[in-house]
């Protein structure tokens, strides 16, 4: 898909549900067994002392929820490249067989140089149960018209 959206199309305040993400058990072990291998991540009886079960690496959180944004939003923009992270925080557990509802705000704009401008996403994600677990601000580099 060819992106329709530059820099001067989007506003402070645009808003899109992305979608969501299932982290499914054997998806959490594999993640974290590979990256994130501490005990409350693979190891039943730890996280069982610690968090009452299994819960997901913080970052395989981040990285499931950049595919709704990826799908719902930036695939519609002309994006360049991302400057960085803002914020990024881990609010609650993510547990197995969560389904995180992603959303993104834009919160912010500014000229990058006479080619690009930075927009600033305000990226949520809820579970099934509506509780908050992971915020973050994403700074993308998308191409002026």
């Amino acid at each position: 898909m060819t992106p329709h959206l530059f820099f001067e199309d989007i506003a402070v305040d645009d808003a899109w549900e992305a979608g969501t993400a299932t982290i499914t058990e054997s998806e959490l072990l594999e993640f974290a067994e590979r990256y994130d291998p501490q005990a409350f991540h693979v190891d039943e009886a730890a996280a069982e002392r610690n968090f009452g079960g299994l819960i997901t690496s913080g970052w395989h959180t981040a990285a499931a929820c950049m595919r709704p944004f990826v799908d719902a939003v930036l695939t519609d923009i002309a994006v360049v490249a991302a400057a960085g992270v803002d914020d990024l925080r881990w609010h609650a557990p993510v547990r197995p067989d969560d389904t995180l509802s992603v959303t993104a705000t834009v919160v912010e704009k500014a000229p990058w140089n006479d080619e690009r401008g930075r927009v600033s996403f305000r990226i949520e994600a809820h579970n099934q149960d509506g509780e908050l677990v992971h915020s973050r601000t994403d700074l993308v580099i998308v191409e002026r018209q």
